[in-house]
């Protein structure tokens, strides 16, 4: 690893001669295979993400949220109007493009565009498109706008340290766990240590390649089940 000095040899980070703020996310569409990540609306998505939440057995999708669960389609909307409003976090609905129906959401937050860092957080991803293509690619095509398009340099995803399965997802999608800072927010009448995790832009070249390789079609039979895991993938190419 390559140490800087400054001129009174003190050790400092590597310099960014060229560094210019990144700009703040504006796509209202982003296009996969196998889903489409649009800007939140109440108008086209809360009927959809409504009913898409229903189809679970009970609430527990909710239990790590600062929201939900969601009973009553009029409260839900409510949510769904002032999320849409906000312009960090950033939330995008969750298209399948077989139904053309919203299945869930996720957002571009805590946008940091002086330090090149911003968070995909509110996460919430219905039965119907858990242990799909689409709940990767959705999280993909987040990812490669924020590194591709923003030029960001840091992504993060912070949960619960708690939740089990929002940790085992940060690592199979790349992220690297960095430690837990602990009782940092109070919400639902309980406090919460926090788990963070990041990717950042030299390791996001090779996780890409893994990406494609895995979304690819070829890399699903004819049941639609993977040939390959996103995790043998990474490992790859890593």
């Amino acid at each position: 690893m390559t140490t800087f000095t400054n001129e009174y040899g003190q050790p400092i980070g590597a310099p960014l001669p060229n560094w210019a703020p990144r700009p703040l996310p504006t796509a209202e569409t982003l296009e996969g295979a196998y889903c489409r990540l649009e800007r939140l609306s109440a108008e086209r998505h809360a009927d959809d993400l409504f009913a898409a939440y229903r189809t679970a057995p009970d609430g527990r999708d909710w239990t790590y949220l600062f929201v939900g669960p969601f009973d009553d389609p009029q409260a839900f909307r409510r949510y769904i109007e002032t999320a849409a409003l906000s312009a960090d976090p950033r939330h995008y609905a969750v298209i399948d493009k077989k139904t053309g129906k919203a299945v869930g959401t996720l957002s571009l937050m805590r946008i940091e565009p002086n330090h090149g860092v911003i968070e995909v957080g509110a996460v919430v991803f219905s039965p119907l498109l858990k242990r799909t293509p689409i709940s990767t690619e959705a999280q993909f095509l987040l990812m490669a706008y924020a590194f591709d398009e923003l030029g960001y340099c840091r992504y993060e995803w912070k949960c619960d340290s708690l939740n089990a399965p929002s940790r085992a997802a940060a690592e199979r999608l790349g992220f690297k766990f960095e430690g837990v800072f602990r009782q940092v927010v109070v919400y639902k009448g309980r406090s919460r240590d926090t788990a963070w995790f990041s990717i950042i832009d030299k390791e996001w070249p090779a996780l890409k390649q893994a990406f494609n390789a895995w979304l690819a079609a070829e890399n699903f039979d004819e049941q639609g089940r993977q040939r390959a895991s996103l995790g043998d993938l990474q490992k790859r190419y890593l």
